[in-house]
């Protein structure tokens, strides 16, 4: 079996959730006002899911760059973090543009598969981004052509699936890790606040989140900070 097949075959079951979960994203592009091919150009430029969301809600709103910027930038900062990780990784011939392609395609999910390999070979990480990235921009292609025609409620519950992806990668760890826990109950305390308060409720969305973030991440890090000789070992 070459590298290419086996990081293709690692990547179909990303790929089929994805598939589900961009179909809510372009269901949420097409309400904001987006055309179908608009989201779908997004997809498949980006590749982002929760860019995506608070990218398309300030994108409504020309002129508010900085929020743009400063929304995208803590939300998907991660990657690079994981792009660096995963590059110490790669294989001799992972090197020139396939390494700013590395960068494209990282995800959350590719990261995971690809990090558990002992070598990242540049044929079986392109093989295991082919699945994601087609299912990713088919699933935004149907919620935004099919969405219309969906009934309301249908419509509405799946409006909540992105919403459950993100659950599912964090509610696992924050049942064993505190530092975890104690940091979402804090975002997501701020994030209350900035709905219904008076004042922080006309805070834009993209700055929200990123006070939200950054807030919630720093006072994880003071309560729980890592100790380096425990990190070394």
């Amino acid at each position: 079996m070459s590298e290419f097949t086996r990081g293709f075959r690692a990547g179909i079951p990303i790929g089929i959730g994805y598939l589900s979960v961009s179909f809510t994203f372009g269901i949420m592009a097409v309400s904001y006002g987006f055309s179908w091919w608009q989201a779908v150009i997004i997809s498949m430029l980006t590749l982002t899911s929760a860019g995506q969301l608070a990218g398309i809600s300030v994108m409504v709103h020309p002129g508010q760059y900085l929020e743009m910027l400063f929304s995208q930038l803590t939300i998907n900062i991660r990657y690079s973090f994981m792009s660096v990780s995963l590059s110490q990784k790669v294989a001799a011939s992972f090197s020139g543009m396939k390494r700013w392609l590395l960068g494209f395609f990282m995800t959350d999910e590719i990261f995971a598969v690809a990090s558990a390999e002992k070598t990242v070979d540049a044929k079986f990480f392109f093989g295991l981004s082919v699945a994601p990235y087609f299912g990713w921009a088919l699933g935004t292609l149907g919620g935004s052509v099919l969405g219309n025609i969906l009934p309301e409620v249908l419509m509405n519950s799946l409006c909540l699936a992105i919403y459950g992806m993100f659950l599912a990668i964090i509610a696992p760890k924050a049942r064993t890790s505190r530092a975890v826990l104690c940091v979402t109950v804090v975002a997501i305390l701020l994030h209350v606040m900035f709905v219904y308060l008076p004042i922080l409720n006309r805070v834009s969305s993209g700055i929200a989140v990123s006070v939200c973030a950054i807030v919630a991440a720093l006072i994880g890090a003071w309560l729980f900070p890592h100790d380096e000789e425990e990190n070394e070992a």
